[in-house]
């Protein structure tokens, strides 16, 4: 049995980016039949306003999906900082599996700790206080339940203000905190760690985790390229793609 495992994040899907819908159709394409699991771990797209959204671009994504989920693999989305709206009804129709953050997998190498990332960016208050609120399911309820068109409006003032913000902060401030990673590892004695967020794909090694010694691998944001992580055969490796 094919014990391969894919991981990709942070392609940020929306129209006017062609280039990276098509990459990940290639990708897919390329992909089909040759792997156990593809796991997407955050950020698929660059919005989600809810399963209920009128954009055809999800649609051609979900049969994507689905025809590659039916081809034999498992597919497993988690949410990003982006899509954190997507359901199971938009899960359902990729023919995948919403997946918890964080979550502990199995592979040809041992346990792996999944995350999108964010929630280990702890020097960037503003930004946890801010998905603090999204991520309450009162907050989620209640943004579902208005028009689209005021949802679109609300996700277009959110991404200006986001821009205004990140471009006035320092660099490690929006990186991952070493203490907050290594916290984490050692609540789930795991001593791997494979993440996207931060858009600085790298393998580090980790060598005081309490889980003993092991790596974290940071998933790269599609761009200038496509970027996945495979693991296979008792190996890790980080590759990209042009697009």
């Amino acid at each position: 049995m094919n014990s391969r495992l894919l991981f990709i994040s942070d392609l940020h899907l929306e129209e006017s980016r062609p280039d990276i819908t098509e990459g990940l159709l290639r990708f897919l394409e390329r992909e089909t039949g040759r792997c156990q699991a593809l796991y997407i771990l955050g950020d698929l797209f660059e919005v989600w306003l809810g399963d209920d959204t009128d954009d055809p671009l999800a649609e051609q994504i979900a049969a994507a999906l689905n025809t590659f989920a039916t081809s034999g693999a498992d597919v497993y989305l988690m949410h990003g900082n982006r899509d954190f709206l997507i359901g199971n009804d938009f899960a359902n129709r990729c023919g995948a599996s919403l997946l918890a953050d964080p979550a502990v997998i199995s592979s040809s190498l041992g346990p792996i700790l999944l995350s999108h990332g964010d929630v280990l960016c702890t020097d960037d208050t503003d930004y946890q206080k801010f998905r603090q609120q999204v991520r309450n399911p009162e907050w989620q309820r209640q943004f579902l339940a208005q028009p689209l068109a005021a949802r679109r409006a609300f996700a277009e003032q959110a991404r200006t203000e986001s821009r205004s913000a990140t471009s006035a902060k320092a660099m490690e401030i929006m990186d991952v905190n070493q203490q907050a990673v290594q916290s984490l590892l050692a609540e789930h004695q795991v001593p791997r760690l494979l993440h996207g967020h931060t858009h600085r794909p790298a393998v580090h090694d980790i060598d005081d985790s309490a889980a003993g010694s092991g790596w974290r691998l940071v998933l790269g944001d599609w761009d200038k390229q496509g970027w996945y992580a495979e693991v296979d055969g008792g190996e890790v490796r980080l590759e990209s793609f042009p697009l």
